[in-house]
């Protein structure tokens, strides 16, 4: 029988690496990225090939300089990235996904609930004068960084910082709920583990969202071994969904905020191929 899911795979043949994007996912891409800058010469970069070459780097996780050579060229791919950072294009193709993704399945634009949660990731070597520096996570024993994810209960991205390790997760989880800028109007519960009960997470809260109440998801002291934690399985499931990115296997990147974009251009990937399975 041919399913969605043999579709997919078939289409994927076709192409010359597993992560570039099919017609139907460049399709969904191409409307989102900005035009050419008015005045001078025409543009001759082909964009797809950018976004590929992106792609590339994301799954594979090497390193600029050994991206293919029928991709475009490693300073395009790589300037076109701290544009897209910079200029916030990345942020609109994130959200203008996250709401196709929330509508594909009838469900409002802003979510009312939502699953927070971090992840310590050890840092590579690398250093400079504007490096972000690091930190040292006491608690999993990591030197490096830590991604700061906030999800609706389908799992989807909804928001994400990456700041030094040794920054605890009451104090971030406020950074995270601070830098949303009321873009989630109808957020009223967050569910959380322990590391964000007590009074520093509750009160930063209220300063910036003062309808949400948090729900401690704890762990009960008398079950021995695995198992599974209502609503915090779906942000865990996200993080591992993530990771299948091998970019984002360590702590690559020098500025934190490359490694949130990273980690942005894999919530893109996941969602795009999302949305293509569901209208295929």
């Amino acid at each position: 029988m041919w399913t969605t899911e043999n579709r997919t795979r078939y289409d994927r043949s076709k192409l010359r690496y597993p992560s570039d994007l099919t017609d139907d996912e460049w399709a969904l891409i191409e409307p989102l990225i900005p035009p050419a800058k008015r005045g001078g010469g025409k543009r001759s970069v082909d964009m797809r090939a950018v976004v590929n070459g992106l792609m590339y780097v994301l799954s594979t996780g090497c390193q600029w300089r050994a991206i293919p050579k029928d991709l475009a060229a490693r300073s395009t791919v790589h300037d076109y990235f701290d544009l897209w950072d910079y200029d916030g294009t990345l942020e609109r193709i994130h959200h203008t996904l996250y709401v196709a993704c929330r509508e594909c399945v009838g469900r409002e634009v802003s979510p009312t609930a939502a699953i927070i949660d971090s992840q310590s990731v050890k840092g590579a070597e690398k250093g400079g004068a504007r490096s972000t520096r690091p930190g040292y996570d006491a608690g999993k024993k990591i030197r490096g960084k830590k991604r700061h994810i906030l999800v609706d209960t389908q799992g989807l991205l909804m928001h994400a910082l990456v700041h030094p390790a040794d920054i605890q997760d009451r104090d971030g989880g406020v950074l995270v709920m601070a830098t949303l800028f009321g873009l989630y109007p109808f957020l009223l519960k967050l569910f959380a583990d322990g590391g964000y009960q007590g009074p520093t997470f509750q009160d930063g809260l209220r300063k910036v969202y003062r309808t949400i109440t948090v729900k401690i998801v704890r762990r009960s002291d008398q079950v021995k071994g695995f198992v599974v934690l209502p609503k915090r399985w779906i942000v865990e499931r996200t993080i591992g969904w993530l990771n299948r990115c091998r970019r984002l296997a360590k702590d690559w990147e020098c500025k934190s905020r490359k490694g949130r974009a990273f980690v942005l251009l894999a919530s893109i990937r996941l969602m795009t191929r999302k949305l293509c399975q569901k209208t295929s």
